[in-house]
């Protein structure tokens, strides 16, 4: 039984590498060789040019963004954001929460902007009576958004910026998108043992954000340790590494 038991946890402790640790590090040594601001002062906020201008469509559209975060923990997390405009629109609205002050933020900032001087990519994308239909879906997630208040925001495990994201993704069944696997904080569903079904019908289990699992059709199948996430997206084929992100074929 013992030499069973030390079997197992060899396995365990050797999967745990290859599947975490491995990506981690990885990551850690290209981030460290990346040109990055001292500060966040010295950081680029200022738009990045990745998002038309709103009155270059009528449609309604609804845009998931994420960019790398700034310090040491852009090796392993992105910052992620909404921004929508309903039909006719001259102007991107963005949502997002932040780690300083009230945490809820509207058009803090460029639709589009660099986060730390780090460029955004557009994660999804909803557009026409699709995306009109999930506006008003989408205001009422962020109107009932359990951590807004002042002193809420928590880095690790969450709720963070990502938390926020993946609340609307979570209540809002037309946004069939699912963030990137090292979008730190995704997972966190509240304090102690947590159970979520999504709209979507992805089924989410959480242990205070530390460790858990989801499987359904929007996120596939993964598996969550320490905030990252490793799985397989089986809808558009594509591993989801670690604080690396999904590899494979473009989300369709």
């Amino acid at each position: 039984m013992f030499k069973i038991l030390a079997r197992l946890l060899r396995w365990t402790a050797l999967g745990f590498a290859l599947l975490f640790l491995l990506p981690s590090a990885a990551s850690a040594i290209w981030w460290s060789q990346q040109d990055r601001p001292a500060s966040w002062r010295a950081a680029d906020w200022g738009p990045s040019g990745i998002l038309p201008a709103a009155t270059d469509t009528q449609d309604a559209t609804i845009h998931i963004l994420a960019a790398r975060t700034g310090g040491a923990k852009g090796a392993v997390s992105v910052h992620s954001w909404v921004v929508l405009k309903r039909a006719g629109d001259t102007a991107w609205t963005r949502h997002e929460v932040v780690g300083w002050g009230t945490p809820l933020r509207q058009d803090a900032y460029a639709p589009d902007a660099h986060w730390y001087s780090n460029a955004p990519e557009i994660v999804g994308t909803i557009t026409g009576p699709d995306a009109a239909a999930a506006i008003p879906r989408i205001e009422a997630a962020i109107a009932t958004y359990p951590w807004a208040d002042r002193g809420a925001y928590t880095i690790f495990p969450g709720p963070n910026s990502n938390t926020f994201v993946a609340h609307i993704l979570r209540q809002v069944p037309d946004l069939d998108i699912a963030l990137p696997p090292h979008a730190v904080g995704r997972d966190w569903l509240g304090p102690g043992l947590q159970t979520a079904r999504s709209a979507s019908g992805d089924v989410h289990l959480s242990a205070n954000g530390l460790a858990g699992l989801s499987l359904g059709p929007r996120t596939g199948v993964e598996l969550h340790l320490l905030g990252q996430t490793f799985g397989l997206d089986l809808r558009d084929p594509a591993l989801k590494l670690p604080a690396i992100g999904r590899v494979g074929l473009p989300t369709s």
